[in-house]
């Protein structure tokens, strides 16, 4: 009762304003459909989305090898290295990022004083701000799944596998790798149903040239009151989540989210 009360019921509502505002029919959902700007915008959002969390993933599978596997000394420090920034708001990561890009920000100072460029790179209000940004939010969500399946992987095999004369890349490759590999499923999983409803880092990054799904609905309903196409683009953002945590579901099972 609790959860249909505080879910289903508003649900109904938002799916009862995309097919009833300003007129009633489906039209909301053509404009979304057509190929027209609503469609770039959640090509934008899916391409951009696929990108950091495949980054993403990259990074966060190195900081868990050598956090699981690391001594004691280099463990205690990635720890400090990956909770500190799990703990600052990703408002205040998002402006410093911003301080940093931006075309006279920190980088572009830095690297102009070094004389390595001789104006600035345009890093600021674009994708490669936002891509930097999601990734540095998203890493430590990317480490906790793929370290609980690390920790699984009996040292007992590793040690077999070197005691027959396998050298330490052969051993990571050939038994470490694919050991891991539900643990790297799941982040990615993880990591893109959060990247693709995006608001903060791509609003203030973006700087309104980057436009993702969860911002263009928060400009139709607060800014332009289409309340019907955000509604409408609402309702395709759920059922894209939907479809790709069910798929994960399908192929991965629960088990591999739960570790």
């Amino acid at each position: 009762m609790l959860l249909l009360a505080l879910y289903v019921v508003p649900f109904a509502g938002v799916v009862s304003w995309s097919v009833t505002q300003p007129e009633i029919g489906f039209a909301q959902y053509w404009r979304i459909l057509s190929g027209g700007d609503m469609t770039n915008v959640f090509l934008r959002t899916l391409r951009i989305a696929v990108i950091s969390t495949t980054i993403t993933v990259l990074v966060g599978y190195c900081l868990s090898y050598y956090w699981v596997m690391g001594s004691r000394l280099r463990q205690t420090i990635l720890e400090v290295c990956i909770f500190i920034p799990f703990w600052i708001s990703v408002l205040v990561r998002a402006f410093g990022w911003l301080i940093i890009l931006r075309d006279n920000g920190m980088a572009n100072s830095f690297l102009m004083a070094a004389h390595v460029i001789t104006e600035p790179l345009g890093t600021g209000r674009n994708e490669f701000a936002v891509i930097v940004g999601m990734v540095h939010f998203m890493v430590p969500f990317s480490v906790f799944p793929m370290a609980t399946v690390m920790r699984k992987i009996d040292r007992r095999i590793l040690l077999a596998a070197h005691g027959l004369g396998a050298d330490p890349a052969t051993v990571f490759r050939k038994i470490f790798l694919p050991l891991s590999m539900p643990g790297v499923f799941a982040a990615f999983v993880m990591v893109l149903v959060f990247s693709v409803g995006f608001f903060v880092t791509p609003a203030i990054l973006g700087g309104g040239r980057v436009v993702m799904v969860a911002e263009a609905v928060f400009v139709q309903m607060f800014q332009t009151t289409n309340w019907g196409l955000g509604a409408a683009m609402s309702v395709v953002l759920l059922l894209l989540i939907g479809a790709i945590v069910g798929l994960a579901y399908r192929l991965l099972g629960v088990r591999s989210f739960v570790g």
